[in-house]
């Protein structure tokens, strides 16, 4: 028997899309209580912007995305010394890899961190970040490229890769199957796309989104961790980068149909049980055969 990734599925998708929405409505509604005299179309506004942004997904056309990055995740990674800042030649780092990897990324970044200056929180404390001409001509072919989503002020940026995760790309996708099965003519990743390339956990979110069973399985078909060297401005002294690849078979218990072999029992099910103390990939197997 082989084990299988189990997917969220197309219903639950339209659940977690439309929580979505609604927690990018809250969210704001729940800052303004905190802040007083705030106006109260914020809430509505961010909405309509994630709703916005749904429909430029479904309309766009032209190759779908197959990974979506966290901007700011990106950017400020490793970024806790002296010089540290919101350092666009990571994102252009991380975007190079994906593309010599066969897959066509989309970036997220807050509208803060598209303006030539902004106030940031890296490095050894607070201050304000003027973008040098090299981090102007990233943004700038981002853009031009079709790569780059500006999330408007007072709206979770968070929401909004999520979001893309499950959105059905409608024209760009044309019907087609985004997910890449083992080995792959192309030597890609194995796997659910679009992959979310962060290192953000999302404990923030989870709870509110999906009963737990169905949150492990989204956050493991989609999520993938990165790893490289900090860059100083432009400059990085090793150039290699880490991915953890996303499960490609679900990490729960499972049944799975288990063919009669030659001599041997007929057909039943096997059934896979993962054990707290053993490797990651190791199974307790209990085969049950079909009754006759």
């Amino acid at each position: 028997a082989t084990l299988r990734l189990i997917l969220i599925a197309e219903k639950q998708r339209e659940q977690m899309h439309e929580s979505l929405l609604q927690l990018s409505k809250t969210s704001i509604e729940e800052l303004n209580r905190s802040q007083r005299g705030r106006s109260g179309s914020d809430s509505e506004f961010a909405a309509r912007e994630l709703t916005r942004f749904s429909r430029w997904l479904d309309e766009r056309t032209g190759p779908p995305f197959t990974a979506v990055v966290d901007g700011a995740n990106v950017a400020y990674y490793m970024q806790n010394f002296d010089q540290g800042r919101f350092n666009y030649h990571q994102i252009q780092f991380v975007v190079d890899a994906l593309l010599s990897m066969k897959e066509n990324p989309l970036v997220i970044v807050p509208y803060k961190y598209t303006t030539p200056s902004f106030l940031v929180h890296a490095g050894m404390g607070r201050g304000i970040q003027r973008l040098g001409e090299k981090e102007k001509a990233i943004l700038e072919e981002l853009t031009r490229q079709g790569r780059l989503w500006s999330v408007p002020p007072r709206c979770l940026d968070d929401f909004y890769w999520m979001l893309a995760s499950v959105s059905d790309q409608t024209a760009s996708r044309n019907g087609a199957v985004l997910d890449v099965l083992p080995n792959d003519d192309e030597g890609r990743w194995p796997g659910t796309r679009p992959m979310l390339i962060s290192n953000d956990q999302m404990r923030d979110h989870k709870l509110e989104l999906m009963e737990p069973r169905l949150y492990r399985r989204w956050y493991s078909c989609h999520l993938v961790n990165y790893n490289f060297t900090a860059f100083v401005d432009d400059e990085c002294v090793d150039r290699e980068i880490g991915f953890s690849t996303p499960d490609f078979f679900s990490r729960e218990i499972q049944g799975n149909p288990s063919p009669a072999k030659s001599g041997g029992a007929g057909e039943g099910t096997a059934w896979h049980f993962p054990v707290g103390d053993w490797d990651l990939n190791d199974r307790f197997c209990v085969r049950i055969p079909r009754e006759t």
